[in-house]
């Protein structure tokens, strides 16, 4: 029984997953038919072809010594402006004030360019780790924040009197009530903060590293080697991929409470 069960639930995912994999690879050869029909040069527009032989040539050197780099950059920016996000929506919602006073503030650093402030951060940390981790956590805290501030708020009326009239304090209706009734906004900021620090990491390099993607686009870009760069970008978009879909899963795995669930 739990073996047909679980046959099911793989031919689900893979049903729910074959239309856009048919919409890639469509895309592909189109792409691939394009460039042969018209001859464009390969320094000018690769082929996914040129990109392959790329990947298959240097992929191995590129994800070991620049992605595995990026993604450390990103993953320890994400976790410090998620976390910082997540703190700030929690002193919010329990303190109004603060978010009247704080949150236009929010708004002004999200508005502000990423790419003006990596290189100040660049001259003011000079070539190290630093920077980049906190262009990347730059980048994620407001939308984690964001919907954070919301989920706190989307309690039910009914949960909160139920609590009150059990004479439960103020922390175990946050944690019983509030928690799982925020998760899934959380999660849905964290999916977007997870493939935004990928590009926050990488913007960072651009401004000043010698080892990453980013670094690896701007080297590729001076030599005019666009197999390269489009290799550096597939890299990238398909680790910014997998980050979101880790963070899919882990958002699966915490709303257990039927109640937090969204209706989908």
């Amino acid at each position: 029984m739990s073996d047909t069960r679980e046959r099911s639930r793989i031919a689900k995912a893979v049903l729910r997953f074959l239309p856009s994999a048919a919409v890639f690879v469509a895309g592909l050869v189109a792409w691939e038919l394009w460039v042969n029909v018209r001859d464009v040069p390969a320094y000018l527009y690769p082929s996914p072809s040129d990109i392959g032989g790329e990947l298959r040539d240097e992929g191995l050197s590129l994800a070991v010594d620049d992605l595995r780099w990026t993604m450390i950059e990103a993953v320890l920016g994400f976790l410090l402006g998620s976390g910082a996000a997540i703190f700030a929506a929690v002193v919010f919602v329990h303190a109004k004030f603060l978010e009247r006073v704080l949150f236009p503030w929010a708004i002004v650093l999200q508005t502000v360019p990423i790419v003006a402030v990596a290189p100040l951060l660049t001259i003011w940390f000079g070539f190290t780790l630093t920077p980049k981790v906190l262009i990347a956590a730059l980048i994620c805290f407001f939308p984690v924040l964001v919907n954070t501030t919301k989920g706190l708020r989307s309690i039910s009326t009914q949960a909160v009197e139920l609590m009150s009239i059990l004479s439960a304090s103020k922390w175990s209706i946050f944690w019983r009530v509030r928690i799982p009734s925020s998760l899934p906004y959380v999660f849905a900021g964290l999916k977007v903060a997870s493939s935004m620090s990928v590009i926050g990491a990488i913007v960072a390099e651009f401004t000043g590293a010698d080892r990453g993607i980013g670094f690896v686009i701007i080297q590729a870009s001076y030599r005019l080697d666009t197999r390269l760069m489009f290799a550096g970008i597939a890299l990238s978009s398909a680790a910014g991929v997998l980050f979101f879909n880790v963070i899919g899963a882990l958002e699966r795995l915490a709303l257990r409470w039927p109640d937090a669930r969204l209706d989908r």
